[in-house]
Formats: structure tokens, sequence, C-alpha cells
């Protein structure tokens, strides 16, 4: 055979989405460091039988532990932020386990979904939309109705920029003997969070948000309490993918449930390892989202919260006579910028701007909100003066 026929074939241009200019603004995914982008280029081993990746991982996901404070297992699993949701659930729900959802955003009461998907009854418990779960309330229901296995809520709820004291939710409920899954993905290493402190028992992230990785892997850490009643299930796991167990003992036989991405776990280490030399993480984070949130008001720009504000997402109402779509298309077209819209109830109603990770920097946040002026102005929509300025003022003011 002629070696020439093995050869790759012709490489075909395709045509190229210009993206070099572009500012990602958005509540995830965010803005990726060029160090982060780097490491994903690296020729790689494989994640199936080379032990050195089977140290790079558990010493990966150590670090995260150490981090977030908390003596609980992590995991990296192959797929997005929801992935760690439906494990918890999945790995954790029998059927006809009750399970009490506490709802107080979009994703809150999505966890229902989850739990009944796994034959579990949901006991869903709404709380006002525009301020964090309060502990009092909840202690009042908890007294009425404590027979659960597992409590589910949302540490930052990314459509509406909520942030819930999961530090004083998390330990109430183990109060009465109920186990806690937080949702953390939004608000993991943007807001700041003591695992062990708070007590939870699985808690959910993902690589897009706060810690400015690319989308594709979510990040589960699992404490002894929610391990032993998984072990204890009267049932199998009614999952393979999204089966927490399935990772138990990667170490120990120097084999994975599935083939790793091991190119996206390089770019998460990186990522990690950024955090860890920002020392003025937290800091800079609730500086810029509470200027984000004074400049929004005071030029005439209504925020959807009435309290209780994550540092890393800001959420307003769209201006009466524009569309979020007419928004989120001006600002890519005009300016190269990219802002969200909301989801589930709260779409077509809110615009978001993420200032988490990457995306919390002066600079961007500035560009973004003087764009923001222009498009509201185009559109004769009063605004007192351009808020990028009025931003860094802010800013200035605070130092």
């Amino acid at each position: 055979m002629e070696l020439e026929k093995l050869a790759l074939g012709e490489k075909k241009e395709y045509p190229e989405w210009d993206i070099k200019d572009l500012t990602l603004m958005s509540p995830g995914p965010t803005q990726v460091a060029p160090n982060v982008r780097k490491v994903r280029s690296y020729n790689v081993s494989s994640p199936i039988v080379d032990k050195r990746f089977f140290d790079f991982y558990k010493e990966t996901c150590e670090k995260m532990a150490q981090i977030l404070d908390t003596k609980s297992t992590f995991y990296i699993m192959n797929g997005e932020g929801i992935l760690g949701l439906e494990a918890a659930c999945a790995s954790m729900t029998e059927k006809g386990d009750r399970v009490l959802v506490l709802d107080n955003g979009v994703y809150g009461k999505g966890f229902a979904d989850f739990i009944e998907l796994y034959q579990g009854e949901a006991v869903v418990v709404s709380f006002d939309y525009h301020r964090p779960i309060d502990a009092k309330e909840l202690k009042v229901y908890l007294e009425k109705d404590h027979d659960f296995k597992y409590a589910t809520l949302v540490h930052s709820d990314t459509p509406s920029g909520i942030l819930n004291p999961v530090e004083t939710l998390c330990p109430l409920l183990k109060s009465y003997g109920i186990m806690t899954v937080v949702d953390s993905v939004t608000g993991m290493f943007g807001d700041e969070l003591s695992i062990d402190k708070a007590q939870i028992d699985i808690c959910c992230g993902g690589s897009q948000k706060a810690l400015s990785a690319p989308p594709g892997l979510t990040m589960v850490a699992v404490s002894e309490t929610a391990r032993k009643a998984m072990h204890e299930r009267k049932t199998p796991i009614a999952s393979f993918y999204a089966n927490l167990l399935t990772f138990e003992t990667y170490y120990e036989d120097m084999h994975f449930p599935y083939t790793q991405p091991i190119s996206d776990i390089y770019g998460l280490r990186a990522a990690l390892e950024d955090v860890e030399r920002d020392t003025n993480r937290f800091w800079r984070h609730k500086v810029i989202a509470k200027a984000v949130r004074q400049t929004l008001s005071e030029a005439g720009v209504k925020l959807y919260l009435e309290d209780g504000y994550a540092s890393t997402v800001t959420a307003f109402y769209v201006p009466d006579g524009l569309t979020d779509k007419q928004i989120m298309d001006e600002m890519l077209e005009k300016h190269h910028i990219i802002i969200s819209g909301s989801l589930g109830d709260l779409k077509g109603k809110l615009m978001r701007i993420g200032h988490m990770g990457n995306n919390a920097n002066v600079t961007d946040v500035k560009n973004t909100l003087s764009a923001l002026t222009q498009v509201l102005q185009a559109h004769d929509i009063s605004v007192k003066e351009d808020m990028g300025e009025a931003f860094v003022r802010c800013i200035e003011e605070m130092e």
C-alpha cells in the first residue's frame, strides 16, 4: 500500500468566527485566562492507564477541597454544572424519599425535576424571590414538618443574582436531621464559602463560572454522611453516568468510570492555581458588585432584588420600550460585548451582567456599562450620565 494513501487529507479552510475582540460579560461562561487556555493545548497522556494522571486528578481535587475549606471528597465529572446537580439527586434519592426543595429562584425550584425523575417526592417550599431565604421562616416550617431525607437549596441563583445564607440555613436543616445538597455553581470561588462550616453534605460547582475555566466540568464535594447514605440505599442508584459512587475507589483501583477529559482538567487545575494566587479575590468581587448596583440604581435602571445580592452577577429589569434580545444584540453587534437575559419565569424580564472570576475587573465592567449607556440612549431611554464613568468614580470613592 502506498504510504501517501494513509496521510491526512488536505486541510480545509473553514470560515472563522472572529471572537478575538469579543468581551464576555455573561454570568457564565466567563473569560478564560491565557495560561488556562495554554495548558489545555499541552500534549496529553492516557487518562485511563497513566498513573501520573490519577495523581494529578487526586491532587487537583484535594486542592479544591483546601480552597473551599472542607474534609469532604471532591470529584471532577465530565459534564456541565447541571450534571453535578443531577448526580447529587440521583445518588441520594430512592423511590418515595421525601425531599425538601427550598425555592426562591429558578434553579431552586428546578431541583424538584431531578428528584421526581428518580422517583422521589419533592416537597417544594417557596420563599420571596426578591430576597434571601429567611432562616426564621424556614424554622417555623420545620417545626411543623421535618420528615425529609435531605433538602436542596441554591447558594447563588444565577438567573436572579440572589445569595442565600447557606452557612445559616444548612446547620438549621442539619439540626433537624436533614442532609443538604447545595448548588454553588455560581457562588463557588466568587462569594466566600466554607463547605464544612456551612455543614453542606453535597456541594456542586461548575468550571465556567467564577473559577473562569472553560465550560464542561462539574465539581462535587461529598461528605462522609452523604456517602454513608448512598451505601445504605435499599435500591441501586438508577444511573451510571450520574452515579457518584462510581468514583469512590478510582484512586485505589487506578480506574475511572469513564475516560476523563484530561485537557479540560489541565485547564481546571491552572484556574485553581490562579484562584490561590488571587488573595484579593473576594474583596474585589464584593467591591465591583456593589459599584455596579449603585451605578445602575443611580442611573435610573431598576434592580431586580431587594436584598441578598451575590457578588458574581447583577440582574436588572429590561427598560420599558426594549426587549432583552434587542439589548443583547446591540451590545454584541455594536460593542462586541456579551451580556445575558434571564431564564425560566424571569426570561424576557431581566438582563444580567456577570462580574465573576476574570470578568470581575474594572476595565471590562466600565466598558460594559458605557456600552449599555449608549444602547439605552439610542432608544431614547434616559440615563443620567455615562454609567461606565460613574462606575469608576464609585470605585474610587469606595477606596
